[in-house]
């Protein structure tokens, strides 16, 4: 079963302490926090305040944090992302110029490493770092925006990773989905093979509430 990652860029500000409580009363176990600079993508969200705060609340739930870095020189941050409790960084392989060395770095301050990789971007840009990584987000969308439709041609991109992957016995490097992903294209997702999808409106925006969100998506996800 594909795992289910709440990204709270959809969530309810004023109630965020409350709607990460339903998530993980709701059996979702991992939290994805997206933070923009208005540079490498349009919007501006959260900086490390926030993410302190989510984490305190993933902390008594026993959930876990990882944080998405869509702003300019990353690299520049690191450290205070991880001290604000990002258990998992992510950076863009499009902005990252020295990718391997900010990877290493990334482990370096005890934080597991991912690679993001945009849909326009070919496979061949994150090759020679795919030993350094545990997981990789491929972006259905554009980043910078939430509740954007999906693309499905990103799901030959997925199976193409996941064979990658496979090919250079480097299973258990897990891959994630972020964007436009709902009861209506979770289960192409899972089949393509990805590991985990991220989910932002289809949990906290959809019709019901979070825990039917969420038991709609397992649903939709386990349809044979």
């Amino acid at each position: 079963m594909i795992e289910l990652a709440a990204s709270v860029l959809s969530a309810d500000f004023a109630e965020l302490g409350n709607q990460l409580r339903e998530v993980f009363d709701a059996g979702v176990s991992k939290v994805h926090v997206d933070v923009m600079d208005g540079q490498f993508v349009p919007n501006l969200s959260m900086g490390p305040e926030v993410l302190r705060a989510v984490r305190s609340v993933a902390k008594t739930a026993g959930a876990t944090v990882a944080v998405h870095l869509m702003i300019v020189q990353p690299e520049r941050f690191l450290k205070e992302f991880v001290d604000a409790g990002a258990e998992r960084l992510i950076v863009h392989v499009e902005n990252a110029p020295l990718l391997a060395r900010t990877l290493s770095h990334i482990l370096e301050l005890g934080a597991q490493a991912s690679v993001a990789i945009n849909p326009a971007t070919p496979l061949v840009m994150l090759e020679q770092v795919l030993d350094q990584v545990s997981s990789v987000l491929v972006m259905s969308v554009d980043p910078g925006f939430g509740g954007q439709r999906f693309n499905p041609t990103i799901l030959d991109k997925i199976a193409r990773l996941r064979s990658l992957l496979e090919q250079r016995k480097l299973a258990h490097v897990k891959i994630a989905v972020d964007g436009g992903v709902n009861t209506d294209t979770i289960r192409a997702v899972a089949r393509a093979g990805a590991d985990c999808a991220i989910v932002g409106s289809g949990i906290f925006n959809s019709h019901g509430s979070v825990s039917q969100n969420v038991a709609a998506l397992r649903r939709a996800a386990s349809v044979p």
